[in-house]
C-alpha cells in the first residue's frame, strides 16, 4: 500500500490529511472542542478557534504543537500553524 501511495505521488497530501486527523488526539479533548483544523496549504495548518483567549493560548503553544504533530505523523510535513 505504501509503495502504491508513493507511485501515485499522493504521499504529501496523505501526510497533510494525517495532520488534520491527528489534531484532536494531539491537542486533547478540551482544545479539540474549541478548535477546528480547517485545511493545510504549503505546510501551514489553518485552525479556527472559538475565542480570542484560546487563540492567544494556542499561539503560545504553537511550536510545541508543530513538533508533536510532526512526530505523530512521522515526517516533517507541518511548518507552521495559523490560528484564526
Amino acid at each position: 500500500m505504501l509503495s502504491l501511495v508513493r507511485e501515485l505521488g499522493i504521499a504529501p497530501k496523505m501526510a497533510q490529511y494525517d495532520v488534520i486527523a491527528a489534531w484532536p488526539d494531539v491537542v486533547g479533548p478540551q482544545i479539540a472542542r474549541v478548535t477546528d483544523p480547517e485545511r493545510m496549504e504549503n505546510g501551514i495548518l489553518y485552525v479556527a478557534v472559538m475565542t480570542a483567549p484560546w487563540r492567544a493560548e494556542l499561539a503560545m503553544k504553537r511550536l510545541d504543537l508543530i513538533e508533536k504533530l510532526n512526530t505523530r505523523i512521522g515526517t516533517r510535513v507541518l511548518n507552521d500553524i495559523r490560528f484564526r
